[in-house]
C-alpha cells in the first residue's frame, strides 16, 4: 500500500475522517475467532478499515442483520453449469459466493489452452474473485481419448498469472504413486502453491504417497471416515455438494457425531447446474444444510470463508479485519440464514442485473466430429456368457461391477443383448477427432424406458455418450447432437422430445440461462417419467459414467473399463 494511501485510511480506521462507506448496527461475524460482535464495520476504495464504531459519508443501517464475509467455493468446474462463464458467476454471486476456485479441465479437454483462455478472458471482469487452477489431468488417464494433452511445458507461461494459484485436480492417482515423470514435472513446477487432489477411496499407504507428493486438498470424499483419513494426511477436505454428487449430510452428520474440529474442512458445488443454483442456492445452501444437520452456525460459516481461503493462501479474503476485501454477505437472521444482499468490493450486488454474453471463437464451436454412424454400431453380440454391468447409484456418481446374466435376443442366427426393465445399453462415441471409436456397455439402475438419453459433456473427455432401450432412438440422439454442435438430448418413441443446445466446445449454451432453465425444466421431467429414479439429475449422473477414474466400472470409445483393475474389456462379456 502507497504510503498517502495508508495516511488517509489510517485516520478513517482510527475514526478521526469519516469513512466513505460504513455498514452500521450489524451483528458482526468476525471468522478468524468465530465470534459474533455488535458493531460498524468501515470501508473505502473496496478496502475493510475496522470494526467498530463509525461514521460514514455513506451509511448502511444493518439493524437485525448479520454480516459475513462473502463465501468461497472452493472447487467448481464454471462449464457443468451449461452457461457462459459470467452467466454463472453473477448467479451464484447473488447467493453470497464471491469467490470461485475454478478448475477449467473441462474446457482443455475440449480445446486446450484455447479452452483456458477462454475461462480466464470470460471471467476478468465479472462481480467476484475468479482464480484459476491449471488442468493438470489432459487427458485424466492413458486411456481417454480427448481432444488436446496439456503438458508441463504448456503450463509455465501460466506460472506468474495472479489468477493462476496452482495446480487443479490430480486424479491420475496411480501416476503420482507409482513416480511417473510426466506427472511429477506437473508437481514440481507447482512446487510452493496449492495443487488440488482428486483421490476417492485410495489405501492407507496409497493415501499417504499421494500426500507425500504435495498434493493438499480432495473434494472425492463421500463418506466422513474417508475425509478424516485425508485430514490425518494433512490434506484439506471440500464437502462437495453438486447437482449428481451429493456427500454433504454423510461428512457433515459425522463431524456432529464425533464433534470434530471443523478446521480444514471446506465446501465446493464441483458440478452443479444452473437451475439448481437459482432453485436452492450456491455455497449458501450448503452452510443452511449443514446449520440444519446440527453444526453449529459459526463452524459452517468458518468452512465457508476464512477456512478455503487460508487452504489457497488468500490471505485478504474470508475474514472481516483490517485490509482484507470488502467482500460481504448480509443474511437476514442465523436461522433461515437467507441472503438479503451481497457486496463485491464494497459495491452491492445487483440481482438479476442485465448481462452481455461475450462471444467466442468460431473454433470453439466446431468442436464435434463424428464420421459414419450407424445403429449397427450399438449392437452387441451376447456370446451366452454373464455380463460386466455398470451399476447406477442414487446420488452418487460412483458406480459398481455386477457380473450378472443379461437378457438376450436372437436375429439372424446370432445372439444379441437387449435391453428390459432391468438392464439398458450404454454408448461412448469419440467426438473430437473423428476416430470412430465407439464402445458400447450395459447399465443397471438408471431404469431409462421407451427411448434415449445423450450428451456431449461427458466427464474428462467429453465424446458422445448415450444410454437408451433401443438402438433406434439412441443413433437419432446422437444424430441429433451432431446437428446441434453438442448438447442434451432427449428422444421418446423414435421423436426427438427436447434439445439443449451447448455449441461452445459441446459444453455451455450462449443463449442465455432463462432459455437453458426453460428446455431442461421441460427435459428433466420427461426423463423422469420415462423410468430415470428421482434420485439421479438425469444428464449430470449420465455426464460421469466415461470418467474412468471413478471406481468401480466405466464406458469409453475403447470399451468397458475396470477401474480398480485399469483393465480394459472390448466387450462386457469378456471375463
Amino acid at each position: 500500500m502507497e504510503l498517502e494511501n495508508y495516511r488517509k485510511y489510517s485516520k478513517m480506521a482510527r475514526g478521526l475522517e469519516k469513512a466513505d462507506l460504513v455498514f452500521k448496527n450489524a451483528q458482526v461475524f468476525l471468522s478468524q475467532t468465530g465470534e459474533f460482535v455488535e458493531g460498524d464495520v468501515a470501508v473505502s476504495d473496496g478496502k475493510i478499515l475496522g470494526v467498530g464504531s463509525y461514521d460514514g459519508k455513506e451509511e448502511i443501517d444493518l439493524t437485525g442483520k448479520i454480516i459475513c464475509p462473502g463465501f468461497i467455493d472452493s472447487h467448481l468446474h464454471l462449464e457443468s453449469t451449461l452457461v457462459t462463464p459470467g452467466e454463472l458467476i453473477r448467479q451464484a454471486a447473488q447467493c453470497g459466493t464471491t469467490t470461485f476456485i475454478v478448475d477449467p479441465h473441462e474446457s482443455a479437454n475440449v480445446s486446450g489452452i484455447q479452452g483456458i483462455d477462454y475461462i480466464l478472458a470470460q471471467t476478468e471482469d465479472v462481480p467476484a474473485n475468479v482464480y484459476v487452477m491449471m488442468p493438470s489431468c489432459v487427458p485424466a488417464t492413458s486411456v481417454d481419448d480427448n481432444g488436446c494433452a496439456l503438458t508441463a511445458g504448456k503450463m509455465k507461461s501460466y506460472l506468474n498469472n495472479p489468477r493462476v494459484l496452482g495446480l487443479g485436480e490430480v486424479m491420475d492417482a496411480p501416476s503420482v504413486i507409482s513416480g511417473a515423470v510426466s506427472m511429477h514435472e506437473k508437481l514440481r513446477l507447482f512446487e510452493g502453491k496449492v495443487r488440488d487432489g482428486h483421490a476417492p477411496f485410495l489405501s492407507r499407504g496409497d493415501l499417504a504417497a499421494y500426500a507425500l507428493a504435495g498434493i493438499c486438498t480432495d473434494h472425492e470424499c463421500v463418506d466422513y471416515e474417508y475425509a478424516m483419513q485425508e485430514r490425518r494426511n494433512g490434506m484439506y477436505v471440500h464437502i462437495r455438494e453438486g447437482s449428481a454428487a451429493r456427500n454433504l449430510d454423510a461428512i457433515v452428520k459425522g463431524i456432529v457425531e464425533n464433534q470434530t474440529d471443523t478446521d480444514g474442512f471446506c465446501f465446493c458445488t464441483d458440478d452443479k447446474h444452473i437451475e439448481e443454483i437459482r432453485r436452492e442456492g450456491h455455497i449458501n445452501y450448503n452452510v443452511r444444510r449443514s446449520v440444519e444437520l446440527g453444526l453449529p452456525v459459526k463452524e459452517a460459516l468458518k468452512m465457508a470463508t476464512i477456512h478455503a481461503a487460508r487452504c489457497y493462501k488468500l490471505e485478504h479474503l474470508g475474514a472481516i479485519a483490517p485490509g482484507y476485501q470488502a467482500d460481504f454477505v448480509i443474511l437476514d437472521d442465523l436461522e433461515t440464514l437467507h441472503v438479503s444482499d451481497v457486496y463485491y468490493r464494497g459495491r452491492k450486488i445487483i440481482r438479476d442485473e442485465a448481462l452481455e454474453i461475450k462471444p467466442c471463437s468460431l473454433q470453439l464451436k466446431d468442436t464435434i466430429h463424428i464420421g459414419e454412424f450407424s445403429e449397427e454400431n450399438l449392437r452387441l453380440i451376447h456370446p451366452g456368457k454373464k455380463a460386466h454391468v455398470l451399476q447406477m447409484m442414487e446420488g452418487q456418481i460412483t458406480t459398481e461391477d455386477v457380473f450378472e446374466d443379461v437378457p438376450r435376443v436372437s436375429s439372424g442366427g446370432t445372439d444379441y443383448f437387449v435391453s428390459d426393465d432391468t438392464y439398458q445399453k450404454i454408448s461412448v462415441i469419440e467426438r473430437h477427432k473423428n476416430t470412430g471409436k465407439i464402445g458400447v456397455g450395459i447399465v443397471k439402475g438408471f431404469g431409462l424406458r421407451g427411448g434415449a438419453i445423450a450428451s456431449s459433456v461427458s466427464h474428462d473427455s467429453h465424446n458422445i455418450i448415450v444410454i437408451g432401450d433401443n438402438d433406434r432412438d439412441m443413433y437419432i440422439a446422437v444424430q441429433e447432437l451432431k446437428r446441434t454442435r453438442g448438447g442434451y438430448v432427449l428422444v421418446c418413441g423414435g421423436e426427438v422430445f427436447g434439445t439443449l443446445p451447448l455449441p461452445v466446445m459441446g459444453l455451455m449454451s450462449d443463449a442465455g440461462y432463462e432459455t437453458v432453465n426453460e428446455l431442461l425444466a421441460k427435459m428433466i421431467p420427461k426423463a423422469h417419467e420415462m423410468g430415470i429414479p428421482k434420485g439421479f439429475d438425469p444428464f449430470i449422473t449420465l455426464s460421469f459414467m466415461a470418467l474412468p477414474v471413478i471406481p468401480e466400472i466405466r464406458i469409453t470409445p475403447r470399451g468397458v473399463y475396470l477401474v480398480n483393475e485399469g483393465r480394459m474389456l472390448k466387450t462386457p462379456f469378456e471375463e
